[in-house]
Formats: structure tokens, sequence, C-alpha cells
């Protein structure tokens, strides 16, 4: 069968692909960019927040020191994670697990099929997940791949407590659940 239709592939080439992304990723910016730069996302995340906070207030984006020192601007990193998403839909649709809902089962649940109170979840989900992310200096694909790659032991920390929190937060959130 067509590997780009199977619903699952073999963990083995996944993480050589993985590999060879985060070799490609060093080599392509050091050739365009001239300085390698590793895999990351969380950064982009910062910049679309910057941008959209540009058009309803720019005088805070021009006068706020993070921005000073991170500018806001499209980079291989913003079209990495546009990739991410885009990937994932066509990985979804030639799979045929594509699937449209406002509640998954898992969360009906355990919390009902309000899908206010699910958004709200989601909301409040991703400002924690994006505050741990950049306190930590950065996300579970920058300190899980590029750090690792590096073998950085700041990144192997991270990465331990990136998933006892996401054990912890399951087991608080889903508890009795799947």
């Amino acid at each position: 069968s067509n590997i780009f239709t199977k619903s699952t592939w073999n963990p083995y080439l996944v993480g050589a692909l993985v590999g060879l992304l985060g070799f490609l990723s060093v080599l392509v910016t050091t050739v365009v960019v001239d300085k390698g730069q590793y895999i990351g996302a969380s950064t982009t995340y910062v910049r679309v927040t910057g941008y959209i906070e540009k058009i309803f207030a720019p005088g805070h984006v021009s006068g706020n020191q993070y921005f000073q020192e991170e500018k806001i601007k499209v980079d291989w990193q913003m079209m990495f994670v546009l990739g991410i998403i885009l990937g994932a839909l066509v990985s979804s649709l030639a799979g045929k697990s594509f699937k449209s809902e406002n509640v998954p089962p898992m969360w009906k649940e355990r919390f009902g099929s309000n899908v206010n109170t699910r958004a709200i979840g989601a909301i409040i989900g991703g400002i924690i997940a994006m505050f741990g992310a950049r306190l930590a200096g950065g996300c579970p694909s920058g300190h899980g791949l590029s750090g690792m790659m590096q073998l950085s032991v700041s990144s192997f920390i991270a990465l331990i407590f990136y998933l006892v929190g996401g054990v912890i937060a399951a087991k608080l959130i889903y508890k009795g659940g799947r």
C-alpha cells in the first residue's frame, strides 16, 4: 500500500525522517540565512500575536522590548509551522482519518458536549502551554527535537518536565477516563 495513505507509520522511519529534517533545517538555514537554525515553533506564535497586536495597538508593539529583540517577520520558522498544519491536514485526508468534530469523544465523556466549555478549556490550555514554552525558552519541538539532537542538558530537563506535566495534567483532567 502507498505509504502516504497509511493511517500509521513505522516509528523508526519517522524518527529517521525527523533526524534528517533537523539536519536539513540547520544546513539550509546556514546556506540561506548564514546562521544555522534549529526546529522550533513557539516563537512563531509570539510573532503572529505581534502581527495581530500591531494592527490594534501599533504603539505597544513598537515600544515593546521583546519585539525590539525578536522582530516580527515571516521567516522559515513560520513557514515550518504552516507546513505542520497543512501537512497534518493532507495526511489526515490521505489516510482517510479526517473528521470535523466540535467536541472530541474523550472530552465529551468527562466534561459533557458543551462547545463553549470545550473552547474555554482549549483557550486556557493554550495560554498555559504557551506561557510554559516561553518560560522554558522553547517549546517541546524546540527542546525535544532540536535540543535533543544537540544533546543539550537543558533540553533533556525541559523534555522530562514536559512529559511529567502532560501525564499529571491528563491524570487530573481525565481521571477515570480512557
